[in-house]
């Protein structure tokens, strides 16, 4: 039974730690700080970490690699298509590593960077998904280097992963991005009921993740680019009739931005 908590870090990521506590190892997904790891580890002296995966090269996702490594010897684990610091194990689409006992598929998904990797691991009782920042709960991420094409390609991929799966991105953004989705669809009770609930979470201090697919597909305007509502208010927004999912994706994306 692998256990997951997230270490907080900087003003709004959450590093992933999962522990196997039969072994006392654990791995830690995408360490932009080594503080909130090292912390954990010196009030757990008999734990190894033992792995460190990587999604993308952004500096709040690696910049505690190096340190980590250095401090722990684990094994670090990132995207063949980017430069990640200390990297023993480059992986890419179709590629399966196993951590702590768990088997995770690696997919390619880019748009928020070109060399962005996933890790799902497809257990029938309770699968998983460390995304990066690819998907988020209710939003997605920024296009830093990659095309609308390109993310909403990615994203379909990810909503295509059985219901049960839970999300587990890297950004305590759901409460501003539920307020987006909101104004895309003021009519959607989903979207209201979530608004509401996130809200009193996020008063009470309490975190909004992990989320699970199908919550994201009721209520993320993003995973939402086929339904009539999300298409009307973006034909509305711009005037001109979108012809496609992707080009409904790029207009949702470019009026985030600014939102």
């Amino acid at each position: 039974m692998i256990q997951i908590d997230a270490l907080p870090a900087f003003t709004d990521n959450y590093l992933w730690l999962l522990q196997n506590a039969a072994t006392r190892r654990c791995a830690v997904v995408d360490p932009g700080d080594a503080g909130p790891v090292l912390d954990w580890l010196a009030a757990h002296p008999d734990w190894q970490l033992s792995d460190i995966i990587v999604t993308h090269h952004h500096p709040d996702h690696v910049g505690g690699v190096a340190r980590l490594k250095s401090a722990t010897g684990a094994r670090v684990l990132g995207p063949a298509k980017e430069r990640i610091p200390e990297r023993d194990l480059a992986l890419g689409e179709g590629d399966k590593v196993d951590v702590l006992g768990l088997t995770f598929d690696v997919m390619e998904v880019p748009g928020h960077t070109l060399g962005h990797i996933a890790y799902y691991h497809a257990s029938p009782r309770s699968p998983l998904l460390f995304c990066g920042d690819t998907l988020f709960a209710a939003g997605c991420g920024r296009l830093f280097e990659g095309t609308p094409e390109q993310m909403y390609h990615s994203l379909s991929r990810l909503a295509a992963l059985p219901d049960d799966t839970r999300i587990y991105c890297t950004h305590e953004y759901t409460l501003s991005n539920l307020r987006f989705a909101h104004a895309v669809e003021p009519d959607n009770p989903a979207i209201a009921q979530r608004l509401a609930e996130v809200g009193a979470w996020r008063d009470a201090g309490r975190i909004s993740l992990p989320s699970t697919l199908s919550i994201e597909r009721e209520t993320n305007p993003f995973l939402r680019c086929d339904q009539p509502s999300v298409r009307k208010k973006i034909d509305e927004r711009n005037g001109i009739a979108q012809r496609s999912a992707s080009a409904v994706f790029a207009g949702l994306r470019s009026w985030k931005d600014h939102f």
